[in-house]
């Protein structure tokens, strides 16, 4: 039972120069707003330290927090995809690509444990409020809506394709939500001296860390563990696969991630009379269809099919 190499090498050229999605298209662009952004953030971060400290305020402490793990996010984006960009080699024999996945892994992992570390400060600040100079936290805020949106910007292009790419981006936007929100309760407390507002800004903060961050958790930890990614229906892909002329029948169907853009299949199909449809045509017409660049087929005959262990649904 023999797999369809050539098919498999045609598929990788259609995939690099019809679909548009290889890394090179995007990347050149997010390299430069992972740099800038990088620059941004962790300038800022040294400077929201110093005032939060200065200020007394939890608020600014918390959102540093959440920065830092942001711009060690960024780092590790960063260097995922670059390392999706080098070439297979005979160990890795797919390359580095699964490496943004474990980035947007680690990115979501650290922030959850920020969350932690601003929950217990707030509701110890909140438990006993302390004093917070109000104008130096507004003003460190409002840079930081700056940085952040800017940021944010720099990965709006991309963020479809790329979970990489979209976690940076909606991490960047939060940013700059929260850090208005800091703002907002800063003038309240100059308004109204509830001292109590800023620690209880912070726990608000725990919370959209939280509600943002599980998704890409979720998301990621399923491409970690081979799911069929997000937009890909293996229903959709079965149905397309079975209804082809002279397949009689689909089985050892699997569609993960090799990266957080690209997306592997591998299926055998049972032909009659060995009546297979064009490779070529079929693997380009996955790609157009699902977003599936490397595919993998397999084509037997009904005596080949009797005899393969693969056969049965609940094999792998």
């Amino acid at each position: 039972m023999p797999h369809d190499h050539h098919e498999h090498a045609h598929d990788i050229h259609a995939h690099n120069q019809g679909h548009g999605h290889t890394h090179a298209h995007v990347t050149p662009t997010h390299d430069r707003a992972f740099a800038i952004g990088f620059a941004l953030n962790a300038g800022f971060i040294l400077a929201e330290v110093a005032a939060g400290l200065a200020a007394g305020s939890m608020a600014l402490l918390a959102d540093a927090a959440h920065n830092l793990g942001d711009v060690l996010g960024l780092l590790l984006a960063w260097a995922a995809s670059r390392l999706a960009r080098l070439p297979p080699t005979q160990r890795r024999t797919y390359g580095w690509g699964r490496s943004s996945i474990l980035a947007a892994l680690a990115n979501a992992v650290l922030l959850l444990i920020s969350v932690g570390a601003i929950g217990v400060e707030s509701i110890q600040r909140l438990i006993a409020p302390q004093p917070v100079a109000e104008g130096l936290v507004m003003l460190v805020a409002a840079v930081g809506i700056v940085v952040n949106g800017l940021t944010a910007l720099m990965f709006m292009r991309g963020r479809e394709k790329d979970l990489n790419i979209r976690g940076q981006f909606q991490h960047m936007a939060a940013d700059a939500g929260i850090s208005f929100g800091v703002v907002v309760a800063a003038l309240a407390i100059r308004l109204t001296g509830w001292q109590w507002l800023d620690p209880l800004v912070g726990l608000g903060i725990a919370a959209v860390i939280t509600a943002g961050t599980w998704g890409l958790l979720r998301e990621s930890a399923d491409l970690a563990m081979d799911a069929v990614p997000g937009g890909v229906s293996r229903e959709a892909v079965q149905d397309y696969l079975t209804t082809l002329p002279g397949v009689a029948e689909v089985h050892d169907l699997h569609i993960w991630g090799l990266s957080t853009t690209e997306v592997a299949m591998t299926a055998h199909l049972v032909c009659l009379d060995q009546a297979a449809p064009p490779l070529p045509d079929l693997s380009a017409e996955l790609a157009k269809r699902f977003g599936i660049g490397h595919a993998t087929l397999q084509i037997e005959s009904h005596a080949d099919a009797g005899l393969c262990r693969l056969r049965p649904h609940d094999v792998v």
